[in-house]
């Protein structure tokens, strides 16, 4: 069974081999290093030995570089005597091209299968960070949610929550009295911002099915873990929507999968890539939720692994819970850069073999400065480190092969079409045509007495009989109870309370009469 993940090492002035121990992987991970420096071929290169060890993987790519896992390196690669080379200096004895089981998302439905998920999973927090609300317009949102909890409406897609926030606008002076103010101009806010979100593509996001964790956490025939490729080239031009995606994941694997301690091996290795993105601009709120998640989820068995170009783009809190390190060069121009430079090399553990700030500065692109957790959780020293070369192919692979692993994949055709149950939008549609047709057959109904009492009143003058005002009032206590009844329904419908009622069903999106 395998016990570690060989990163590399070895050669002159490499004396200590560097590996990862699969017992401590789920303690979480770093990968910094300016851009060039080779982060992507260090994520590329851990997917693939996670994988074989039977872990799977789920990470983004943002390049568009990481589908070459899916097809194996070649002889004919020009870096091939380059990477021949690099694995005989470090004694990577078992070197050799290979490809991996891999699976591919996409958010758009463009280049891998359908990833979604539903309003309602998603939650207020998470979709008032994706939109940037203000904290009135986040509590008129949390307010939308609640009712739509109470009165039993699912909210699955965008125009689930665009129909329900029309509707709580319209009866906000009643909600307003149970759960608080409920500003039109709040509304107004939010349903700018879902329009714009809608306008991105961010509403193929939402919708059902929505993804199983089972299907990003399974192994092939082999016992080979599967890499779970989330496309993000075009995502990444929504950087709101990828983060708040990812987190979301990252949210939904901790609160559905099961405690189980220290396991031998991690069951999910998570990359967040771009990890900058999460925390830009994040409320305290979000952020100490993202601590939380990622202080406990260890415990769920999943390694979470930020990928950044400066490990201050991480919250020191955070930063913390990162025990096991790969950083790459560091460039230092400006007073700035100089005090990041040094804060990144106080949070390894001293080698007295070198200095470790001028470490950083000086490794070239596939060397890093490493520090891997050792036994008992210990960090262990930091070392200067050559990057094992990848056993896939490296760079991307043509759409033509990117589509025949997306048909080979185990879960083809589960989430390619799109399912819109009833929800939301449709009871509010119903209750609006109910409405329509009970104040419809109202009106008629007022209509045949008013014809009735004209027709009466024409007789009554035809026949020469005055029409006295006792004789009005016998002429009414004739009808019967329901006709009365039904009187004093129309007229109220017909007055300005009554026309409020109709409308306040579902406001002016589906309009009664």
């Amino acid at each position: 069974m395998v016990n570690d993940i060989f990163i590399g090492g070895g050669g002159e002035g490499y004396t200590e081999p560097q590996a990862l121990k699969l017992s401590y992987a789920n303690r979480h991970g770093l990968i910094a290093g300016a851009t060039g420096t080779g982060k992507t071929v260090t994520l590329q290169i851990l997917a693939e030995s996670f994988s074989n060890a039977g872990v799977p993987v789920f990470l983004s790519d943002v390049k568009g570089d990481l589908s070459g896992l899916a097809k194996a390196g070649s002889a004919d690669f020009k870096l091939h005597d380059a990477f021949t080379s690099r694995a005989e200096k470090i004694s990577f004895t078992d070197y050799n091209y290979q490809d991996f089981p891999v699976t591919f998302w996409d958010l758009f439905g463009q280049s891998g299968h359908p990833v979604r998920t539903t309003v309602a999973e998603m939650g207020p927090l998470l979709i008032s960070r994706l939109l940037e609300l203000s904290e009135a317009q986040e509590g008129v949102l949390n307010i939308a949610f609640r009712v739509a909890d109470e009165e039993g409406m699912p909210l699955l897609d965008l125009k689930d929550l665009q129909a329900l926030l029309v509707w709580v606008g319209e009866n906000g002076g009643d909600l307003g009295l149970r759960y608080g103010n409920v500003s039109k101009a709040s509304i107004g806010a939010i349903q700018r911002r879902l329009l714009v979100l809608e306008n991105q593509g961010g509403a193929k996001l939402f919708g059902e099915p929505a993804l199983e964790l089972a299907d990003i956490m399974m192994t092939n025939d082999q016992g080979r873990g599967r890499i779970n490729i989330l496309a993000s080239d075009q995502l990444m031009g929504a950087p709101r929507l990828y983060a708040t995606f990812l987190l979301w994941l990252l949210s939904e694997l901790f609160e559905e999968l099961p405690e189980v301690g220290d396991p031998d091996k991690p069951k999910l290795v998570f990359f967040f890539d771009e990890a900058h993105l999460l925390f830009e601009d994040a409320p305290k709120a979000l952020v100490d939720k993202v601590e939380q998640v990622a202080r406990l989820i260890r415990s769920k068995g999943v390694g979470v692994y930020f990928i950044t170009q400066n490990p201050a783009d991480v919250p020191e809190d955070i930063l913390g819970q990162l025990g096991n390190r790969i950083q790459h060069a560091l460039r230092a121009f400006t007073a700035k850069d100089k005090k990041q430079l040094r804060a990144a090399s106080e949070t390894y553990r001293e080698n007295p073999r070198f200095d470790t700030e001028q470490a950083i500065r000086e490794v070239g692109v596939g060397e890093a400065v490493t520090s891997m957790l050792q036994k008992k959780g210990v960090p262990g020293l930091v070392e200067r480190t050559l990057i094992r070369p990848p056993s896939s192919q490296l760079g991307p692979i043509s759409d033509l092969e990117r589509k025949g692993v997306i048909a080979m994949s185990p879960i083809a055709g589960k989430y390619e079409a799109l399912i819109d149950r009833a929800s939301a939008f449709e009871m509010l549609k119903k209750r609006a045509e109910v409405a329509a047709k009970e104040a419809e057959a109202a009106e008629a109904k007022e209509e045949e007495l008013a014809v009735a009492e004209r027709e009466y009143r024409a007789a009554r003058r035809y026949s020469g009989t005055k029409v006295s005002r006792s004789t009005s009032r016998r002429t009414r206590k004739t009808e019967s109870f329901g006709a009365a009844m039904t009187g004093m329904v129309i007229k109220e419908l017909k007055g300005t309370t009554g026309r409020r009622i109709v409308r306040g069903i579902l406001g002016g999106l589906f309009k009664g009469r």
